[in-house]
């Protein structure tokens, strides 16, 4: 992630072993907003719908408030990360924005740089809370063993 604050520059990059790619980009925000000292105002650009429209369409809030549930049958995948998000969003003036990715936005396209180069390292660390719910109901992950 690349973080700007009063023309200062910082890249960020992590991952691990086993994860979705929906988890590292609500990972990359979270962190990112973990990096402010204090409460700001924020723009926070990502590629993800996922994460743009669950925030600026109200329904990571609307998942929290039904007991992290999407519809009466159906679960909120990821509540562990939403759940620090929404926090994080309650101490800063969140607003998100969607960018179109690989498209030449010059912040994006060091993301997506960095994000390659850090899945690529060597023992990565475990994405604990995913393991333990893909080992609980593997079909909403439906990632190949190693």
């Amino acid at each position: 992630m690349v973080v700007l604050v009063d023309g200062q520059r910082k890249e960020l990059s992590g991952g691990f072993r086993r994860t979705t790619n929906n988890r590292m980009e609500l990972m990359a925000a979270i962190e990112g907003l973990k990096t402010l000292k204090e409460p700001s105002d924020v723009l926070l650009y990502s590629d993800s719908q996922y994460l743009v429209k669950a925030m600026e369409q109200g329904w990571a809030k609307r998942w929290r408030a039904n007991g992290w549930m999407r519809t009466p049958r159906e679960r909120a995948i990821n509540p562990d990360l939403w759940k620090q998000l929404l926090d994080l969003c309650e101490r800063h003036q969140v607003k998100f924005a969607w960018v179109r990715g690989h498209a030449g936005n010059p912040e994006n396209e060091c993301c997506d740089r960095l994000s390659v180069q850090a899945a690529r390292a060597k023992n990565l660390a475990a994405d604990e809370e995913f393991e333990r719910s893909a080992a609980k109901e593997p079909s909403l992950f439906d990632l190949p063993d190693d």
